[in-house]
């Protein structure tokens, strides 16, 4: 039986994606953990267009150009902003944010619960924003300050999927987090 709801925000992955110039092959990084994840918000991004004829809608479509929203995490691991945003550390250990710095496209791999069971997804194009700095002084209680991230997620550049998900049960989510899944054609 499937899920009724969903809720929850866990297991929040990432991968970087490299683009060979030649082939124009797509390849995925091993999947890495960003801890502490609180939320995510990835409302569709593309224009519904309608035609109208016969004093009615004749046709009706809308162009399916990924998501946009934000992920928000407690606080965004120092090895993702190496790693995506493009920051250097020195023999120091200190972390340099550079003006010129470049972020690479992501995979972004997450799981929800349900009432059932778990679901994971996979956003295949991801660019990522830098996240916000906030903080503020600590009166009688402590007020945890997290970070945000908008992203935009677009069709792969291989094969034009933008996401995928699998349900609890079968091989493909017990490995999600190990490799990138990836379309397999049936019979192949």
């Amino acid at each position: 039986m499937g899920n009724k709801v969903k809720y929850g925000l866990k297991n929040v992955h990432y991968a970087v994606i490299t683009v060979n110039s030649d082939t124009g092959a797509v390849s995925y990084g091993t999947p890495t953990r960003i801890p502490g994840a609180v939320t995510l918000s990835a409302p569709p991004k593309g224009e519904k267009t309608e035609f109208f004829a016969d004093d009615a809608a004749y046709f009706v479509a809308t162009a399916n150009q990924g998501y946009e929203g934000t992920l928000e995490v407690a606080l965004v691991p120092d090895i993702f902003k190496k790693d995506v945003l493009g920051y250097k550390e020195d023999v120091n250990g200190v972390l340099f944010e550079a003006s010129d710095a470049t972020a690479k496209d992501i995979a972004l791999l997450f799981e929800f619960n349900g009432d059932q069971n778990g679901t994971r997804h996979i956003f295949y194009n991801v660019a990522v924003g830098r996240p916000g700095m906030e903080s503020s002084t600590k009166g009688q209680n402590i007020e945890v300050k997290t970070e945000t991230m908008n992203i935009t997620a677009s069709p792969s550049l291989d094969n034009g999927y933008v996401k995928a998900k699998a349900d609890a049960g079968t091989s493909a989510y017990d490995a999600w987090f190990d490799l990138v899944y990836v379309y397999e054609e049936a019979g192949v």
